[in-house]
């Protein structure tokens, strides 16, 4: 008996032209077979120097940092600057020279040390601790009226060194709010940020 030999179906082309290929996706690779995929290696960015921070800005990181409120700011620089003025008075025979350049640190460091809520009052503190400060070193005599009068003689002979601690202690209180503002802003803007920059979901 013959048997039947059974042929498997073959495809017609037409004559002359190649027979198709499979499309392969971009970027991938063929083996034999199968078919890798070429992820797309990240390009490096520059790398990020960081400046070293000025000598000044090391040293008063090197500080403490107290968050003083806006009346003990006030009691701070007045009671120092009381100090000073008495040990100018006893050590130096009341040199406004010297108290002048001590008022200058004491104002910086009120401003600085103030939390930031009470940056305001910084400004304000300052010409009452110069003021508290005077005292010992106006040489008033003849009772109040005396002593009153010389205080008020001594601002006007010191108002250099009053309105330049004023305005160190004006400058600092301005560039911490200045900082504080743009720290808010950042952070406030920080999610929307974020949810821009996370790409889209690849959709299959």
């Amino acid at each position: 008996m013959e048997q039947h030999r059974t042929r498997k179906p073959q495809s017609r082309r037409p004559a002359g032209r190649p027979p198709q290929t499979p499309l392969t996706p971009p970027g991938a690779l063929v083996e034999g077979a199968a078919v890798y995929r070429v992820a797309a290696r990240p390009r490096p960015g520059k790398p990020r120097v960081e400046r070293p921070a000025p000598p000044v800005v090391v040293a008063l990181r090197r500080l403490p940092n107290p968050r003083l409120t806006g009346l003990g700011a006030g009691l701070f620089a007045s009671a120092t600057m009381l100090v000073l003025g008495f040990l100018d008075w006893l050590l130096l025979d009341s040199s406004p020279l010297v108290f002048g350049l001590l008022f200058l640190p004491v104002s910086a460091l009120t401003a600085l040390w103030v939390r930031t809520a009470d940056l305001v009052t910084a400004p304000i503190s300052v010409p009452i601790a110069f003021a508290v400060g005077v005292v010992p070193i106006s040489g008033g005599t003849g009772g109040v009226g005396g002593q009153a009068m010389a205080l008020v003689t001594a601002l006007a002979v010191h108002a250099g060194w009053l309105y330049g601690g004023t305005l160190v202690a004006g400058v600092i209180a301005s560039v911490r709010k200045v900082r504080d503002m743009g720290r808010r802003q950042r952070a406030a803007a920080g999610p929307d940020v974020r949810a821009m920059r996370r790409p889209a979901p690849e959709q299959g």
